[in-house]
């Protein structure tokens, strides 16, 4: 009976019951709310009742008191593919965080799981024929990249509200901070910490109909640096990196990608075809804008959208119509693509309602970095599934203390970056970043040289423009989708480069998109053009290539026309990929930088002697009433690098392999793979043997030495002297970039492996003439301090080389390096000498190889 009367207690009827009953006074009691009953969800108009509203691709509500951000996404948004593009606005130089950055590139989508919303990244990089069933396979075996989770927070009839805060206060969609490898110690470069959410921000939230952007201050503290930065670091334990995020609607239009050719060279995204059985089955495609023309039957019509470019309203006034027409002179190389007025220049008004950083405006702007890692930047972003251009913008990087902006460099150093790895940016996008400042050093040169020649203002004003011209042609290149080409510098004979009634009509070089040695004649009474100021022969067909219209069933047969041309040697071309500035990389030497004239070996000769007739005119011409010597020390710097550069140049001659990239049916008269002839790369290493090797090389600087006095600033003298390290950076221009590449192993064995299709120069010959380069000309007296450098250079390279545990380089340059170590030291036993600093020199060469050729 007690338990019955339990159950009835308890039961569900019995508690409503007693939910209605009345109170000891008689009033009736409203019914109990339970823990079990459900609370009606909030609604999308009360999560955002306090937020400001950005209406457009995507709708953003930020909330007026805290900053917070929410995202809606509709239901007809998720499973669509959109585009991301991340740039960096201000943030460290010397990590790439500078202004105008184009970092991330990727596809994402957003699906819906259970009461989540899940962003992931699309993989661009295959290809299916949709009709093969094959294509069945396609998301077999690549896993999804999932990079952010968010629980729904509201929703309605038409989408889904979320926080966006783990999505744009993050590293989720660009990693920004760069990662220092193992081994490299933590004092080797700034570094930024660990994000703080708590300090990061919302600056701008932009919306319109096919864009979102946000702009966010990300704040990183690093409590205890072992690293300082440069002058721009405020404090190295609390730095803000401004970023934005850009979301962007897929183009919906007819826009048909276009083939890559390895004969002509744009930026380009690799895709492998899955469904081909083909031993090439590559579709890569290149980068170009949408260009359509207004009069599809017209040979030459206006397109319906052009390409515009602002000139930002941060450029100096007196250089703005030179970049106009800078940039209007590739509307030459367009209409050869069936184009007339295909790009436009504008400049932006002072009052402009719109910001540089909108992604739908083409900006040329101008900086002034504390510390410049570029000199210019000319990058653009694309639809990674077709190849479009949406959008690009050019920097400029004002050169602190002179009028002269400098130059971006693709090539991908280690040097300039302390190794870091910057996961948050594209490949493509990561080559911007590498500056080895060539042509400010190319500009400074000339600019000495026509110094310390009394050139007249008109002629200086006149290099500066060229110069100029040059650079804003080079970096509309890039945002046309064109890369580097570092073969056309070589287009013209020594004896035609100065004749300027052909340079102005077909250009100094093939391509702007070079990057040439300044033409600096040896007779300044023959003095042609400065720089190249027009698109050259390849960029007009590089133009053609990429931008010609055509109906689906021609293109193949009119592409391939196109193409059938690249044979024409004004149309070479090589990129970085082929270029020889590292020691031991690439192979054809007539791909690389700070070079020209079909005779580069000879302009090279010509660069060493103007070097030399400028330095005696240094002191003179830059000791100056009320300044110190900071400026001849600058001076100095830039006219040893040449050195350096030109070194360098001729040295990949030896061992070289002209490379011809044209297809079998273009029927070449060359073969693909052509050993440079014996002549040249004995020439070539004459010539490094007069002007980098000699006892005599380096006379000229030393009547420049005692005034090479750095500037004082406070207490900044350098920790081991502000003397000028003569010894260390004249060997640096021996060894740095010119013995290193010649005893590189992969260039030794190059050597070796070409004698089997024609090469005549061997391993040991090579050896033999570096020999006598670096010992003959002083065996019979005493060794100035620089060539006791370079022979103790020399001689301990080819120790290790014989060291069994290195196993950097093959048997046959092992047996080259003992056989003239033994001829060396046979050489120093006849050796004469005067002086005890010769004989300590020569007899620690003789300690050196005899503990090199001791059984280890």
């Amino acid at each position: 009976m007690k338990n019955s009367l339990m159950v009835l207690l308890l039961s569900p009827g019995l508690l409503i019951a007693a939910a209605h009953a009345q109170d000891k006074k008689g009033t009736t009691v409203a019914p109990a709310i339970t823990d079990t009953a459900k609370k009606k969800p909030a609604s999308i108009t009360d999560k955002v009742k306090s937020c400001r509203k950005y209406d457009g691709l995507f709708t953003l509500y930020q909330d007026t008191a805290n900053g917070t951000v929410q995202l809606y996404v509709k239901k007809s948004q998720l499973g669509k593919e959109y585009i991301y593009q991340s740039f960096s606005i201000n943030g460290p130089n010397q990590l790439y965080l500078n202004q105008s950055m184009h970092r991330a590139t990727m596809i994402f989508k957003i699906e819906k799981a259970f009461d989540k919303l899940e962003f992931s990244r699309v993989n661009t990089r295959f290809w299916y024929d949709p009709h093969n069933p094959v294509s069945k396979t396609a998301m077999v075996d690549k896993p999804e990249a999932v990079f952010l989770v968010e629980k729904t927070v509201s929703e309605d009839a038409d989408g889904y509200l979320i926080s966006a805060d783990g999505l744009f206060i993050s590293e989720k969609l660009d990693p920004v901070k760069p990662l220092l490898p193992p081994g490299i110690p933590p004092t080797a470069i700034f570094n930024l910490g660990s994000l703080n959410p708590a300090k990061s921000r919302y600056t701008t939230l932009r919306s319109f109909p096919n864009n979102s952007d946000i702009v966010v201050d990300l704040a990183y503290d690093n409590p205890m640096p072992f690293n300082s930065g440069t002058t721009d670091i405020t404090d190295a334990r609390y730095v803000r990196v401004r970023m934005q995020h850009s979301l962007i609607e897929m183009p919906k239009n007819d826009f048909r990608a276009r083939r890559d050719d390895p004969r002509v060279g744009y930026f380009s995204q690799m895709v492998n075809d899955q469904t081909s059985i083909s031993p090439v089955p590559f579709k890569d495609i290149i980068h170009r804008w949408d260009l359509k023309k207004k009069d599809p039957n017209a040979a030459l019509s206006e397109p319906v959208e052009p390409i515009v470019y602002w000139i930002e309203n941060t450029t100096p006034v007196e250089y703005r119509q030179t970049i106009i027409d800078a940039g209007l002179k590739w509307n030459e190389a367009f209409e050869k693509a069936g184009f007339k007025n295909a790009v436009q220049m504008k400049i932006m008004p002072d009052d402009a309602d719109w910001d540089p950083a909108d992604i739908r405006y083409n900006v040329i702007r101008w900086v002034s970095s504390a510390s410049p890692t570029y000199g210019a930047i000319g990058p653009s972003f694309v639809n990674p599934k077709t190849g479009q251009i949406i959008g690009a913008d050019i920097t400029i990087e004002w050169y602190s203390g002179s009028a002269t902006p400098i130059l971006d460099e693709l090539f991908k150093s280690a040097a300039a970056t302390g190794n870091l790895q910057l996961p948050g940016l594209d490949a493509q996008h990561e080559a911007y970043c590498s500056l080895a400042n060539e042509l400010k050093s190319q500009f400074l040169t000339g600019s000495t040289v026509l110094d310390a020649s009394n050139a007249s203002t008109a002629d200086l004003v006149e290099m500066h423009k060229q110069f100029l011209t040059y650079l804003i042609m080079h970096e509309m290149g890039h945002t046309l989708g064109l890369n580097h080409n570092m073969k056309s510098s070589q287009m013209l004979s020594p004896a035609e480069v100065n004749n300027t009634e052909l340079t102005h009509k077909i250009g100094l070089i093939g391509s702007v998109m070079d990057y040439p040695a300044i033409n600096i004649a040896l007779d300044r009474s023959k003095q042609g053009d400065y720089y190249t100021t027009k698109a050259g022969p390849y960029d007009l067909w590089a133009i053609e290539y990429g931008y010609t219209p055509f109906n689906e069933g021609e293109e193949v047969a009119g592409l391939k026309n196109i193409i059938a041309r690249s044979t024409d040697p004004k149309l070479a071309f090589g990129n970085d990929g082929d270029d020889m500035r590292a020691p031991g990389k690439a192979m054809d030497p007539r791909v690389n930088i700070n070079e020209l004239t079909s005779d580069a070996i000879g302009y090279a000769e010509d660069r060493f002697k103007i070097v030399n007739q400028v330095m005696g005119k240094l002191v003179q011409k830059y000791t100056k009433e009320g300044q110190s010597y900071a400026e001849l020390r600058t001076r100095y710097g830039t006219l040893l690098g040449q050195r350096f550069s030109m070194a360098s140049a001729v040295s990949r001659y030896v061992g070289g392999i002209y490379i011809d990239r044209s297809f079998p049916e273009q029927k070449s008269a060359n073969k693909p793979y052509t050993p440079v002839p014996l002549a040249t790369q004995k020439r070539a290493i004459d010539v490094l043997s007069k002007y980098i090797f000699a006892p005599d090389a380096f006379d000229a600087d030393a009547q420049v030495f005692p005034y090479m006095q750095p500037q004082r600033r406070g207490f900044t003298q350098n920790v081991v002297g502000d003397d000028f390290k003569a010894t260390e950076n004249i060997l640096a221009v021996q060894t740095g970039s010119t013995l290193s590449h010649l005893l590189h192993g992969a260039t030794l064995q190059r050597i070796t492996n070409s004698r089997l299709y024609g090469n005549q120069y061997s391993v040991a010959s090579l050896m033999g003439d570096l020999q006598k380069g670096i010992f003959n000309a002083d065996i019979s007296t005493n060794v100035n301090v620089y060539r006791q450098n370079l022979q103790t250079y020399y001689v301990r390279q080819l120790v290790s080389m014989v060291d069994p545990k290195n196993q950097q380089f093959d048997d046959v340059s092992k047996g080259a390096a003992l056989y003239t170590l033994k001829k060396i030291k046979t050489q120093l036993a006849t050796a004469v000498s005067t002086n005890d600093e010769t004989k300590a020199h020569r007899a620690n060469l003789l300690f050196l190889i005899q503990n090199g050729l001791e059984p280890k």
